[in-house]
Formats: C-alpha cells, structure tokens, sequence
C-alpha cells in the first residue's frame, strides 16, 4: 500500500489524507520534517538519495526529510527516519517550521508544511539502501560552494532549507 501524506492548512489543521505520488503530482500542501544533524566539527551531514527514488535520485540532501504519519508527531516521524534510513538515533530539537512549494521535476511537486530539526551525531551508520546511497560530513561554506557551483547536484527542496535554516541561525 502506498505511503499516505497529511494534508493540511497553512496553520496545520488538519484535512485529509493522500497518496504520497498523488498529493506530490497535485501540489498539495502536506506535513514534512527535515533534519540536519552535526558532528562535533561542526559539518553537517549529507545523504545521497538512492537512485531508486522516484524523484530527485541520487541528488544530495539534508541528513533525513520525509512525511509524519497520522497521528504521529514531527518529532517522531523525525526519530523514526533517522532509524529507517540511516541506522541511527540521536537527540533532536525543533529549530523552525515554514511552508514552501518546489517543482522537484517529472511533473512533481513538493509542498510542505516543514518543521526542522537539528542534532548531534558522532558514530557508524547503517544506511537502507533503496532510501539512501551514501552519507558525508561537510563545512557549511564547503557547502555553499558546492551548491552554488553544482546545484543541480542537491535536491531543489534542500536549497529552499538549507537557506532559510541560514537564516535561523
């Protein structure tokens, strides 16, 4: 059965349900979370989305984004991708949220109520293969190079975050 998206108002009432594929083919205005984790460096942590993602595949992204379920908190549906992908638990805390809408390709569409998260990790990953290829550590302004030089290298939805995380510093 196909993953299910909370739709929702721009103040988070809630609406319906959606197939995640229909609701990303339609643009509608759904709950997601994203996380940046942090090693004791300072970089932050990377994921490559596997090349069997239906969209944006093998782009570099924050550490972990998805959709909470019903009934399940943004902090818990962080926790649980965390797990899921990458093999990990760590302590989170809620930075900001803020709505965006990005054209991801193919005719998709990501429209999200997106709360961020931030952590600490320092340790081994298990990373689940048909989520996510590979992991990697970089400094915020190797960061911005890299993106301003390759963006097409990065997920449209992590340009959106990365820049308005800046400006929550």
């Amino acid at each position: 059965m196909e993953e299910q998206v909370v739709l929702v108002s721009e103040d988070d009432a809630f609406l319906g349900l959606m197939g995640k594929q229909e609701a990303h083919e339609k643009g509608m205005l759904h709950r997601a979370f994203s996380v940046f984790l942090f090693n004791e460096k300072g970089e932050t942590l990377l994921q490559r989305r596997a090349a069997g993602k239906y969209h944006s595949p093998n782009q570099w992204t924050n550490a972990c984004c998805s959709h909470p379920r019903l009934g399940e908190s943004y902090e818990e549906a962080a926790h649980r991708r965390l797990k899921e992908e990458l093999g990990i638990e760590t302590a989170l805390a809620e930075k900001f949220h803020f709505i965006y809408k990005a054209d991801v390709g193919g005719g998709l569409w990501e429209h999200e109520l997106d709360y961020v998260f931030v952590g600490v990790y320092e340790g081994d990953f298990h990373l689940n293969a048909d989520e996510v290829s590979e992991v990697r550590y970089i400094s915020m302004d190797d960061l911005d190079t890299e993106v301003s030089q390759n963006p097409q290298h990065f997920t449209e939805w992590f340009k959106i975050i990365l820049k308005e995380y800046k400006q929550h510093l």
